[in-house]
């Protein structure tokens, strides 16, 4: 199962939903359950959220699967190696501290904001 995947949906606000399994090219929509907000409350239009969902491909925009969520399982989904460093583990603590590095400040940058 792949927990908290995204659902972008035609002209709505995005779902968080646990997946059955990987979307294949053959497919002709989407099977989920656990449907909840993106705050992790249940949409008006579910009446119970653990019941299993059918989306057909025509209504989403597309479907967004973290890192995290096939991290570690035997799907077949491939996670680069850089993906794959700032994942974390099971401390909660990511593997390569490259990720900080890269958001180092640009003191000039912020003068110039500062003075616009």
């Amino acid at each position: 199962m792949i927990r908290n995947a995204v659902l972008h949906i035609n002209n709505e606000q995005p779902l968080l939903a646990d997946l059955f399994e990987l979307p294949a090219a053959g497919d002709v929509g989407l099977r989920c359950t656990n449907l909840r907000s993106m705050n992790g409350k249940r949409p008006i239009f579910v009446d119970d959220s653990a019941s299993v969902f059918f989306f057909p491909y025509l209504h989403i925009r597309f479907v967004e699967i973290p890192p995290a969520a096939v991290a570690g399982t035997d799907l077949p989904m491939p996670v680069p190696a850089a993906v794959a460093a700032r994942v974390p583990d099971e401390t909660g603590a990511a593997a390569d501290d490259e990720a900080e590095s890269e958001l180092e400040i640009d003191e000039d940058f912020l003068r110039r904001i500062r003075e616009v």
